[in-house]
C-alpha cells in the first residue's frame, strides 16, 4: 500500500483486489435511462501463469438506477488489481460483478481491451 498526501488528505493505494474501496453517489436523474461511461487507460493486473504484467484499457458502460459509482474510488478500485493474479476474461467479470452487486444498475457493460 502506498499513501500520498493531498492538501492535507491521506488517499490509500491499494495494490491487491480491494472491492471494498468502490463508493456510490445518489443519482440526482434516476427517473431517466441515460448511459455513463467509464474509460480507464491505463489498467494493470498480472498473468496468473507467467507472472507477467498485462495492460489494459477498460471500458464500463451503464445506464444508473439509483447510484452512480463515485470516480475517484472506481480509480483505487482499478489500481487494486495491479498486484492480481487474473485472466482477461476474469477480469471484466469481475469487474461487471462487482459493480452489478455495488450499484444493481438497469444496464451494465465491461470492455477489456488488453494489448
Amino acid at each position: 500500500m502506498k499513501e500520498l498526501k493531498n492538501l492535507g488528505k491521506v488517499t490509500k493505494y491499494l495494490f491487491d483486489y480491494t472491492p471494498e474501496v468502490l463508493e456510490t453517489i445518489p443519482n440526482q436523474n434516476s427517473e431517466r435511462n441515460y448511459f455513463v461511461k467509464l474509460i480507464s487507460e491505463e489498467f494493470t493486473c498480472v498473468c496468473p501463469v507467467t507472472n507477467q504484467p498485462d495492460y489494459a484499457t477498460i471500458i464500463v458502460r451503464y445506464i444508473p438506477n439509483e447510484f452512480l459509482v463515485e470516480s475517484k474510488s472506481f480509480k483505487l478500485y482499478l489500481t487494486s488489481f495491479r498486484n492480481t493474479g487474473i485472466f482477461h476474461e476474469e477480469v471484466a467479470n469481475r469487474i461487471a460483478d462487482d459493480l452489478i452487486k455495488l450499484l444493481n444498475p438497469r444496464y451494465l457493460e465491461v470492455e477489456g481491451l488488453f494489448s
